[in-house]
Formats: C-alpha cells, sequence, structure tokens
C-alpha cells in the first residue's frame, strides 16, 4: 500500500484518533453509550457536487469534509473517471459503493481509515448453504435510458445482493422462495420489484426529489436549485421541445412564469418577442441578453436550432442578473447546448419529424351574396366591370396551400476518462400556406473538452448555421380586398390579369400564378452565422478550490438580402418599370473574459464559492442598402443593379457602421451554511463607449439571501415537507442600449439645386450633442418562496417583484424654432410590479402502470410610466401618459351605436345617423342635462393593452410505453388590436367599395348588431370612430401541441439485434382549438398577434407605435400535423 497523505497529514490523524478516544472514554464514564467506527461511517454524510471527475476527485472531496482518509496503492485509481455525482447528505458508504464497486474495488474501513483495493472476485452475494437458487439477470438505466453502474440489488429480507457493472448489467443467484428485488443508488428513489418467476428483469430508476439537487445556470458557474437565493427559471431541452418550432422563442411560449413571448409575425422562421417582468424602456433596446454555452450572443435567437439545447435558464431579477451587468438589464437567458460525457461510450442519435401544414382558419371575408347585401344597404355602389351578381369567387382558396415542416438532427456524443466530444449537424425546412414563402436552416455544431494531467482542462464549442428566408414579398391584402363577384378567368377560360372593382382594379395572383412567377417576382435573406466559444482552465497549485479560467467568444454574421419585381407585376398597370433592391449586412464580435474561481466546503458546514471577473467585448456591425428600378431582363433579378436603365438610389439613412465596446469588472461571493442560510453578493463596474465621456462607467451592486427553512431542526419532523425556503433580493442594473454614436448628435444632407446642372449637398443639425447621456439603471427587489411537498409530488414558486427604472434613454422631441428636431437624453421614470407563480406535480405516480404529470404557471404584471421629460404629464404623439402603462391605445371608446329614440344624437354628433358608433363622451351637462358640447379629440380614452395575468399548463399522462402530452397558454384580460376589422386594415370600410370583412351590421331590422350602419357618417373612406371596430378582449386559452407517443421496449430483440437503444415514435398537433376567446369566437381567427404595429394594414400605425402588436393581414396562422422518432444507437 502506498499511502495518498504526507507523514504531517498522518500525524495530524494520529492525534485526531488519539482525542476522538478520549472523547469515547468520557462519554463511556457518562453513560451515554457506545461510539464505534462503524456507527461513525453509518452516520457521517456529505454534501458531493463533481462533474467530469476522477474517482480521486470524489476522494479528495469526502475527505475535506469528513476524518476519513483514503489508503490504496498509488497506480490502483489513476485516472479513473466517476460518475457526475450530485448528492445531499448522502452516507458515505452509498457514495463508495457508487464510484468504486463498478470498477472492480473494494474497500474496507478501520476507524477513520478506508483501505481500497481490487477485489479478489465481483462483490455480491452472500449465500444461504441449503436452498436450491436460480439466476437473475438485468440492466438498470435512468429515465433517459442510460445505463447506471454501482446500483445496489438487494434480495428483500436478506443480505444477499450485487452491484450493477459499468454497463449497467447485473446478474444474481437467489434462493427459489425470492420474492422481491430492491434496487436503490444514491439520488434515486429505491424500488422493489416482485420476481415472479423471471428470469430477466430490466427497471428504470427515478430521480429522488429531483427538484431539490437539481443544478441550474446562473453566471459564470452552477448551483443547486435548493441553494438558489435569486429569481431562477429552468427548463429541460427535452421539455422545450415538446412543442416543436423552428426557434427556442416559440418552444418557450408560456412555459416560464414572468417571461412574456409573444408573436410579432407569422412568417416562418420568425422570432417572437421576448419581455421577462414588462417593459422598462420606453426607446432603447428592451430585449433580455442571450448567453449561449456561456459567451453572449450576437446573432438571431432563429440561429439557435431547439434540438441543439440541453437547457435553458432565465435570470429574471437584478439579483441574478447583475453579474450579467448593463447587458443583463432586461434579464438573462441562459443556453446550454448539448455535450457529451466523460466515460461514455460513443453514441450517435437521430432525431426528426415531419409534418403538413393547414390554414387554422381563413380571414373570415364575404362571399358573394353577401357583399352584394351590403353593397344594396349600403346604397353607394354597384358592380364593377367585371363582377356579377351570380359569382361567388373564393380568394383564399385559390392561393394558400397544403405547407410542408420537417426537421432532421443526428449527433454523435462519447468520451473518454480524460475527455468529452459532441458533434451533430441539423436541417429544417418550414413552409407558409402562402406559396414561396419559406424557411430553411443548416446547422453545424461541435464541442470538445479535454483534461491534460490534473490540473489543465481546455475546450471549445461552435454553432454554425446558414439559413434562406423567402417569399416576404406576397402579402394578403389583394386577395382579401379582392370582391368575390369577380371571376378569376376570362372567358376563353385564361387567367384574367387584373379585376375591375366599382373604384378600383387589383392585380390577380394565385398559388399557380405566384408558382409561375418565382424567377420574376421574389424576396430572400441569405444569413450566415457562427458563433464560438474557446476555454482554457487551471488548477492553482497547493491552493484547493481555486481555479483560473479564460474564456474567448469569437462571433460571426453576415446577412444578404434581394428582392427583383418584375415589370406589371403586382400592378395594375402592365407596363409598371420592374424594381429591385439588395441588402448586406455585417456583425463581428469578440469577447474575453478572465475568470479567478475560490469553491470550497469548510468544517462540513461552510461553502463558499468567489468568483472575480475581467472582460472586454467589441462589436463592429455595418450595413447597406441600394434600389434600382427598370432592370433590363428578368435574368438579372437583383444580381447586377449596375445595369439598371432607370434610377438607382442609394440613400444616406439606409447605410449604417457601428462600433462599440464594453469593458468590466465584476466580483460575486456565495456563501451557504450548513444548506440553511445563503447568501449572494454582486458587484459590477461597466464602461460603455456608447455613453459620454465622463458618464462611461457605472458601479451596482446586488445582494440575496435565502433562509432552507426545512432544513431547520424543528422542521425535521414534519415529513410532508421536502424543501421550504424564502428568499430577498435587491440589486441594480443598467441599460446603455441606445445607438453608438448618440452622445454625439446626428448630421443630415439636404441636396440644394442651382440651376438644371449646378447642385450642392448641404448639412444640417437633426440630433442634438449630448455630453451628459448617462446611463439608464433599475432597481429590483425581490420577494420567493420555494417548496416541496411529498418527495417531489408538488412543488412550486411564489415570487413578488418590484423594478424601479430610472434616467430612461429617450429621444425627445424639440420645438422647430430650435432648429433641431430632438436629442437623446436621461429622462423619465417607469416601474414594473408583479407576482409570478408556479406549482408543478405528480398526480399519479406509476399506479398500476400510469402516470400522470401536470404543471402551471400565471404571472401578472403591472407596469406604470412614471415621470417623462421636464414634468410633463403626457406625450399624445407616442402615447405616454404619466401614470398608466407604456403599452395603451390612445382613441376614442367604443360604447355600442346609436339607436332611433337615443336622446341627444344632435347634440353630440352633428350630422351623425341612427346606427353610427356611439363613443363615450366625457365632457361637462348643462342644467337640464344637455351636454355643453359635441364629441371631440378631449373624449379621447387611455386604455391599456397589457392583459391582467397571462400564463401556461402542462400535463403527461403515461401507460406503459404510452405518453400523451399537451402544452398550452392563456391570458386574461387586455386588448387585442385587429387591423383587419378596424379603419386601418380599409377592409371594414361597410361600403361595399372592395370585399368587406364578415361583420352583423346595424339596419332598421337589426337594431341589436354590433357594427354600424353601412353607408352611414365617414371620416374619409371608412365609418366615422372606425378605429374603435378593431379593439377586442385579448383573452384566450389555446391547446399549442398534443402529441401521442410510444417509447419501444428497449429489451426488445429487434432492438437489440438493430443495435438500437433507443426507439420512440410519435404524433403530435399544433394549434388544435382556442377557448374562451370572443375576438375567436366572432372571427374563426388564431387570437394570437401576427404583426408590429406599423406593418401588414393598409394604413399602420406610424413607426414611434410599433411597440404596439396587432393582429394584421400576416400569413395566416396554421394548423400542423407531424410525424416524428428518437432514435439512440
Amino acid at each position: 500500500m502506498k499511502k495518498n497523505r504526507s507523514i504531517p497529514a498522518i500525524h495530524g490523524r494520529l492525534r485526531r484518533i488519539l482525542l476522538g478516544m478520549g472523547i469515547a472514554f468520557a462519554f463511556l464514564l457518562l453513560d451515554f453509550g457506545n461510539v464505534t467506527a462503524s456507527v461513525y461511517s453509518q452516520e457521517t454524510s456529505v454534501r458531493v457536487k463533481v462533474e467530469n471527475a476522477t474517482v480521486e476527485d470524489v476522494l479528495k472531496n469526502i475527505e475535506e469534509q469528513t476524518e476519513f482518509r483514503f489508503l490504496y496503492r498509488s497506480d490502483l485509481l489513476r485516472n479513473i473517471p466517476a460518475q457526475n455525482v450530485n448528492v445531499e447528505d448522502a452516507r458515505v458508504e452509498d457514495i463508495l459503493n457508487k464510484i468504486l464497486v463498478p470498477y472492480g474495488f473494494t474497500y474496507e474501513i478501520d476507524d477513520r481509515t478506508v483501505i481500497i483495493k481490487k477485489a479478489d472476485k465481483p462483490a455480491d452475494v452472500k449465500k444461504p448453504a441449503t436452498q436450491q437458487k436460480q439466476d437473475i439477470k438485468g440492466k438498470v438505466t435512468d429515465k433517459e435510458g442510460k445505463p447506471i453502474p454501482g446500483v445496489s440489488i438487494v434480495v428483500k429480507g436478506t443480505t444477499m445482493g450485487t452491484i450493477t457493472d459499468p454497463d449497467g448489467n447485473y446478474t444474481l443467484s437467489i434462493p427459489e422462495k425470492a420474492q422481491t428485488l430492491v434496487f436503490s443508488f444514491v439520488g434515486m428513489e429505491p424500488q422493489e420489484v416482485a420476481i415472479d418467476g423471471r428470469s430477466q428483469i430490466d427497471i428504470t430508476m427515478k430521480d429522488s426529489n429531483v427538484g431539490l439537487n437539481e443544478v441550474v445556470v446562473v453566471g459564470y458557474g452552477t448551483q443547486r436549485k435548493e441553494a438558489v437565493t435569486g429569481s431562477v427559471a429552468s427548463i429541460d431541452g427535452s421539455k422545450m421541445r415538446e412543442v416543436a418550432s423552428s426557434n427556442i422563442t416559440q418552444a418557450l411560449q408560456g412555459r416560464m412564469p414572468g417571461v412574456q413571448m409573444s408573436q410579432t409575425s407569422s412568417k416562418p422562421g420568425a422570432d417572437m418577442q421576448i419581455r421577462i417582468r414588462g417593459t422598462r424602456s420606453l426607446t432603447a433596446d428592451n430585449n433580455p441578453l442571450i448567453v449561449l454555452d456561456g459567451i453572449p450572443f450576437a446573432g438571431s435567437i432563429s440561429d439557435i436550432s431547439p434540438s441543439d439545447i440541453k437547457s435553458i435558464d432565465i435570470l429574471k431579477d437584478a439579483s441574478a442578473t447583475a453579474i450579467y451587468g448593463s447587458r443583463g438589464a432586461n434579464g438573462v437567458i441562459l443556453i446550454t447546448t448539448n455535450k457529451g460525457r466523460r466515460g461514455q461510450k460513443a453514441q450517435i442519435t437521430y432525431n426528426g419529424y415531419y409534418g403538413l401544414k393547414s390554414v387554422f382558419a381563413k380571414y373570415p371575408m364575404m362571399n358573394g351574396p353577401e357583399l352584394l347585401a351590403l353593397r344594396q344597404a349600403a346604397g353607394q355602389y354597384s358592380n364593377g366591370e367585371d363582377e356579377s351578381n351570380d359569382v361567388n369567387t373564393d380568394w383564399q382558396s385559390l392561393l394558400y396551400r397544403t405547407a410542408v415542416v420537417t426537421n432532421h438532427d443526428v449527433g454523435l456524443s462519447g468520451g473518454t476518462d480524460k475527455g468529452s466530444y459532441s458533434f451533430g449537424a441539423g436541417y429544417y425546412h418550414d413552409e407558409a400556406v402562402i406559396p414561396t414563402q419559406q424557411y430553411e436552416r443548416f446547422t453545424l455544431r461541435g464541442a470538445v473538452d479535454q483534461s491534460v494531467g490534473k490540473s489543465f482542462r481546455f475546450g471549445f464549442t461552435t454553432n454554425n448555421n446558414y439559413n434562406v428566408t423567402d417569399g416576404s414579398q406576397v402579402g394578403l391584402y389583394g386577395v382579401l380586398s379582392m370582391s368575390p363577384l369577380a371571376s378569376p378567368y376570362n372567358q376563353d377560360g385564361s387567367w384574367k390579369r387584373t379585376v375591375k372593382m366599382p373604384l378600383d382594379e387589383n392585380w390577380v395572383y394565385s398559388k399557380a400564378v405566384l408558382d409561375s412567377l418565382k424567377n420574376q417576382w421574389l424576396s430572400q435573406t441569405k444569413a450566415f452565422g457562427s458563433y464560438n466559444s474557446l476555454y482554457g482552465e487551471v488548477k492553482i497549485p497547493k491552493v484547493e478550490g481555486l481555479k483560473y479560467r479564460v474564456n474567448l467568444g469569437l462571433n460571426f454574421r453576415m446577412s444578404n438580402g434581394g428582392s427583383y419585381t418584375g415589370e406589371g407585376i403586382n400592378s395594375s398597370n402592365a407596363t409598371t418599370p420592374s424594381t429591385a433592391s439588395v441588402s448586406n449586412s455585417l456583425t463581428t464580435n469578440w469577447t474575453i473574459e478572465n475568470l479567478l474561481t475560490y469553491d470550497r466546503t469548510f468544517n462540513e458546514k461552510h461553502h463558499v464559492n468567489v468568483v472575480g471577473l475581467y472582460s472586454a467585448e467589441q462589436t463592429k456591425y455595418n450595413r447597406s442598402y441600394m434600389s434600382a428600378k427598370d432592370i433590363p431582363s428578368d435574368a438579372f433579378q437583383y444580381y447586377n443593379l449596375g445595369r439598371a436603365q432607370g434610377e438607382i438610389t442609394v440613400d444616406p439613412n439606409q447605410q449604417w457602421y457601428q462600433k462599440s465596446g464594453l469593458e468590466s469588472w465584476m466580483g460575486r461571493i456565495m456563501y451557504s451554511y450548513d444548506n440553511r442560510y445563503m447568501l449572494t453578493a454582486t458587484i459590477r463596474s461597466d464602461a460603455s463607449s456608447r455613453l459620454a465621456k465622463g458618464h462611461q462607467w457605472h458601479t451596482y451592486p446586488a445582494v440575496s439571501v435565502g433562509w432552507n427553512i426545512k432544513n431547520e431542526s424543528f422542521m425535521k419532523d414534519i415529513r410532508p415537507i421536502d424543501m421550504l425556503k424564502l428568499r430577498l433580493g435587491y440589486g441594480q442594473t443598467s441599460n446603455q442600449a441606445v445607438q453608438p454614436y448618440a452622445t454625439l448628435g446626428l448630421l443630415n444632407t439636404r441636396p440644394y439645386n442651382f440651376g438644371s446642372t449646378d447642385y450642392a449637398t448641404g448639412y444640417y443639425v437633426s440630433q442634438l450633442p449630448n455630453p451628459n447621456l448617462g446611463w439608464e439603471y433599475s432597481e429590483t427587489m425581490n420577494y420567493g418562496l420555494d417548496f416541496s411537498l411529498w418527495n417531489g409530488r408538488l412543488s412550486g414558486t411564489v415570487e413578488y417583484y418590484v423594478t424601479n427604472t430610472k434616467d430612461i434613454l429617450l429621444s425627445v422631441n424639440l420645438p422647430s424654432t430650435s432648429g433641431v428636431s430632438s436629442y437623446v437624453g436621461n429622462i423619465g421614470q417607469t416601474q414594473n410590479k408583479g407576482l409570478e407563480f408556479s406549482l408543478n406535480g405528480k398526480i399519479l405516480d406509476n399506479v398500476n402502470g400510469w402516470t400522470w404529470e401536470a404543471g402551471i404557471n400565471v404571472s401578472a404584471n403591472r407596469n406604470k410610466l412614471v415621470a417623462l421629460a421636464s414634468g410633463q404629464e403626457k406625450d399624445e404623439a407616442n402615447w405616454w401618459f404619466v401614470g398608466h402603462p407604456i403599452n395603451v391605445i390612445y382613441d376614442y371608446q367604443k360604447i355600442g351605436l346609436w339607436q332611433q329614440g337615443d336622446p341627444y344624437l344632435d347634440i353630440l354628433e352633428p350630422g351623425g345617423n341612427v346606427g353610427m358608433i356611439k363613443v363615450k363622451y366625457t365632457g361637462d351637462y348643462n342644467a337640464d342635462g344637455t351636454p355643453t358640447r359635441a364629441i371631440g379629440p378631449d373624449d379621447r380614452q387611455i386604455m391599456s393593452v397589457d392583459p391582467d395575468f397571462e400564463g401556461g399548463f402542462n400535463t403527461r399522462v403515461a401507460y406503459k410505453g404510452f405518453d400523451l402530452t399537451g402544452v398550452g397558454t392563456f391570458q386574461h384580460g387586455g386588448i387585442l388590436i385587429s387591423t383587419l376589422y378596424s379603419a386601418s386594415g380599409y377592409l371594414n370600410m361597410l361600403s361595399g367599395r372592395r370585399n368587406n370583412v364578415q361583420v352583423d351590421y346595424w339596419t332598421p331590422d337589426n337594431t341589436n348588431a354590433t357594427y354600424p350602419k353601412p353607408g352611414g357618417v365617414t371620416s374619409g373612406d371608412n365609418p366615422k370612430y372606425g378605429s374603435t371596430l378593431g379593439y377586442f378582449s385579448a383573452s384566450y386559452l389555446k391547446i399549442r401541441s398534443l402529441s401521442l407517443g410510444y417509447n419501444f421496449d428497449r429489451n426488445s430483440s429487434w432492438l437489440k439485434y438493430a443495435g438500437i437503444s433507443k426507439l420512440r415514435l410519435y404524433v403530435t398537433v399544433q394549434n388544435p382549438f382556442v377557448m374562451f376567446s370572443p375576438f375567436h369566437k366572432m372571427s374563426g381567427l388564431d387570437p394570437e398577434t401576427n404583426s408590429y404595429g406599423n406593418e401588414n394594414a393598409a394604413v399602420p400605425y406610424s413607426d414611434n407605435l410599433k411597440r404596439l402588436l396587432t393582429l394584421g393581414t400576416n400569413t395566416p396562422a396554421t394548423r400542423n400535423y407531424l410525424f416524428g422518432i428518437n432514435l439512440t444507437f
């Protein structure tokens, strides 16, 4: 034997042994009972959390927490990998059984000394001498089908047993009369299995109270969920993929409390808007920071394939996000991709699905007879040249197609005793029901982690993708506004080029037309992104727990776009010149982080983790755009604008170059005492090149505390409670998300002509410089309660938060007399406060083969604008009002329709008519009760768009190999803006000029209608107050995904013969139905928004109101039917 400790260490051990003997003797004299070495070994428990470590690393961890010392031959355990060990209050013997016995080692405990040696024969069975025996064999795996070595299998009521080998296999000889086997393993729930005469017994072990020991990423490190003091929400990649989607925003919708995913486009490949605990800033960026494998992500979130993701952790409060500084002001999304594991055999996986997409619901436009009746009621228009009363054309049916969505992902992963690797490739293709619209993505990824000796480790991750977006040039307004009384065919059966209605002539298109014009009418954007991180880590010699790590991030993304419209296409004029445009953008980013980490446990109770960081990063971005008219040939498309015979435009406002940098210092300490009291304190200082000199640095603190009440002695006898933890956090974060040169002001150009040939370009100041431009910052208080009951059968979280954002970065408009339109300053203040609740439960746990799990989360955020510039109470142009949410509508409020006999119509609406829209009057009344004035702009109301509360739910029912999973979302209250129905959409004019959305309109015989009388008083081309027709309750409950799957028995002979270790088949229907939605009940449409406020309407909101999401005439929502397979070799 060779000892693994020095002589002084042995002397120290002897001193402790003698001291222990003296204490034991004293206890004997006082009749306190015997204290023996066996009791010490049985009662001593430790906390061990190691990943990718060796057996020797685990032994050292145990020595640091106990009086045990290990003796073994120096070469006996060299470089032998240990399984990942993450246990709390585990007996030392259980841990030794896990890490030693599977490799053929045995051990003896002599007092506090553990002697390790090679076993002469397998440690197994204590056999009775007189009974006949039978052999049982089998395999033990985890929930993912991976083998578990070191599982203890014992015949119940005896000491006979064995342990699984490194591949999870076991063989055991038992008495014929034996009835039950007991399987146990550290961190797993013990299982008793009836033998029932079987010779092969395979089982799947379940995690024991997974929620308590689950490891979450918290930024520059990990923590057990039980020890987290900040607000962190987590989801496993497999759970996220229960909703098949093109990107993670769609997959996460409704899955986490306080994280709002709002649809901004229904086109394939589109991202969703992400808001974590509300909107803080008025004009600066409100998007959260994305961190991919530890490095801030510089690309588009749609570049990340959901198939590559292992887990997602979202940091929500300032005490959790402060470690990322100014970039984390709006929350942080930490994405961890799939990696290999040390000691893992090479494994090949394939995951794929193929599906068909159909229209969820057509836009509810009138058919021929309905439009004819509307025209007769309005009395304004008769049929146009191409219309006839006996025609009824469904233009949407002529356009839509059955689309295809498919995803394929192949992965290879494995490891050696010193390293791990993972490589993969993926392909995703998603079509819209509108021809030519589609999104395609190719991904390539890799990760390597390698140790060199005992002190050095290095590795890299790379995520690359190439994607192509097609068809954004095709809109729906032309089809929706087309008269159903017009036929698309000429008398000879050929397709008409245009259709003439009473006042309009529309270009005619359909699926067949678009397919034939795919080379003459196109829009395409191609993007390539490469996101890479490299790291090196070294353990500092002679200082246990001290490590230095350097992370280097290198990111690159480029995008090339082009569009071309041939002569006469999408125009009523056949000779309209062709047009083309090209755009290019390039983003490069580098980040370097230097980290010093110290992690130790002292005296078994004091756990300390200290992180120090210095980082720097730089981002460059440039963009160019140009357009041209009259391209000489369709063959040129957008590839050579220089040959254009018409005007070539290079708009200065469409050319960009930006360069910005950030330098940071950070320190964080996480302290835990006896797993009862936790403290996390962070301080960070950032310097941003975007801000003015003298205001570039900002330092802010964050602190949070936690109390594990359950671990107090007075709670130990309350067995139903597994975990009860209180959390309190305070922190500051800041935001510097303005344009890099906002502090310098802005010059614009203006051309001047001096005669027909002489001209000059002048410059003028359009935005003033601001040498005092500084940080926008937020202060957050967070209060949390985490609980787990009945061994994890029921768990949840309740949180309350208040975030005050001050010195808001805002472009302030100036009076025209100043000669300058605006400047950027630190103006204003907002507040967000809210309540979040999540609950997860296992209702049935393998009851006669049945398992039922369910979860729900609810969040309610209250947003308020507290202050504006110079004490203003309102900014009507931007719809900002102090004391109200940021997202509001400033408009008249419809309260019904004017009916015959209603009083004061002539006063409130001079020139109005019965059946017109009635809006709320807020003016005064005369003594006789009559209104003092007509309705006017002063009667406009401030109406909040935000929901009262929102959330999501999920459930899974399993029986043997089958499982049924459902995922849904819901929200209550708020206002849905539908431009389809409002005046801005020009599809609800109620005049019969064009086709009209189906509505229940007022007539003398239908006075209880919702919509006004056709042909009544108007404002422009629409009914007066027509904008109010587009406001609906935003409430809905939506089932997003239902999946039925079957997991094949991995022990099937044909699977083993094929080398398949896991096979799952499933079918999924996405977006199957919607409930409790007033808008859906009336229209049949999906009630989710699909556009920003400044798009997909005939007359959309101005750019400053883009933030108000609407349901416009975008690509229709779909219902998808998928068939998928998960395969592992």
